[in-house]
């Protein structure tokens, strides 16, 4: 990775609008290992660090403020997490523009327009993580506490706790060995599921009351209104977990999860409790990610978005069986 560049160059890492664990943990992970090459990294993100994975940030340059501008120096573009160029938001077209090497590590099934030009990918690792320590080990670079955290972040939250159907053996052995290096699985747990503000119940208990099951179907889904992060002062990393409540409900094969934006624009994730590819039905509306977690970004007003994916779904999983069983989340 760091083969034709200088000392000193600078590697700038990026991930996906509203970075997720397995996002921050990877680039947190990768900006200390680069530096082992002699390479200057900093951070870029489209949206905001999420607040909680700060603990990830000690001895690494974390600049998504200065945005666009700060994508201009940098020698080499590493993008995590991501198959899709659309999922940098207001980074893409900048990141579209750039003439240096542009790197791309990521396990999501392929994107229309990658974002980069070389491509470190595998639908079936657990999370990114798992290949930014594959890239440790095959260029021989020193997994430090501080590293082992952010890949332990990593797998951690994009297995679910290690409860997803991508916790895989392997998934297991690498998060052992992460623990070698230090990690304390106590306190991780306690760092990114049990330090919730309050607000966040309270937007559990107002996401729960909307809850409805078409019990016939297998489709269970919940909805959130325009200004509610606000109204409980929530960063958007509060919401993640919010989608498998549904999910849990027994007999559910897909369960919606819909949180309007606002400006006429509703975010869509679906999650599968079995062999129902909600993958394949995200595309229906420009989305995609993962067989069993999926997202779309659909305009139109909450009840309008609602009753058309709803109709959708139903239709969807009356033909489902015929999907087969996936091996993948």
């Amino acid at each position: 990775m760091g083969d034709g560049l200088r000392d000193g160059a600078t590697v700038v890492l990026s991930t996906h609008v509203n970075a997720d664990g397995d996002g921050c943990g990877s680039e947190a992970a990768l900006a200390l290992l680069v530096a082992q090459r002699g390479l200057s990294a900093r951070i870029v993100n489209p949206t905001p660090w999420p607040v909680m994975f700060d603990f990830l940030l000690a001895g690494v340059r974390e600049e998504s403020k200065r945005g666009a501008a700060a994508l201009g120096q940098a020698d080499l573009l590493i993008v995590v997490d991501i198959s899709d160029v659309r999922r940098l938001g207001t980074l893409a077209e900048p990141v579209r523009a750039m003439k240096g090497p542009r790197f791309v590590i990521d396990h999501h099934v392929p994107g229309e327009e990658p974002p980069g030009d070389i491509v470190l990918a595998d639908t079936a690792a657990c999370a990114t993580g798992e290949l930014v320590y594959d890239l440790a080990q095959v260029l021989d670079l020193d997994i430090t506490p501080e590293i082992a955290r952010a890949l332990y972040t990593a797998l951690l939250t994009d297995t679910g706790g290690f409860r997803f159907s991508n916790t895989s053996p392997r998934c297991h052995a690498i998060a052992g060995e992460l623990l070698s290096r230090g990690v304390d699985p106590e306190e991780m747990y306690r760092r990114i599921y049990a330090s919730v503000p309050i607000g966040r119940l309270h937007l559990l208990r107002d996401a729960l009351h909307t809850l409805e099951v078409d019990e016939s179907i297998g489709l269970s889904w919940i909805s959130l209104p325009a200004g509610v992060m606000e109204k409980y002062a929530l960063r958007s990393e509060e919401l993640d977990g919010i989608a498998e409540h549904p999910r849990s409900i027994a007999g559910t094969r897909m369960a919606i999860f819909f949180r309007d934006l606002g400006h006429g624009q509703v975010k869509v994730s679906f999650r599968s409790a079995g062999t129902v590819d909600v993958n394949r039905f995200a595309k229906r509306f420009g989305g995609g990610g993962h067989a069993r977690a999926a997202g779309a970004l659909i305009p139109g007003s909450l009840d309008t978005v609602r009753t058309r994916v709803v109709a959708e779904a139903r239709e969807y999983l009356g033909a489902a069986d015929a999907l087969g069983p996936l091996s993948a989340r």
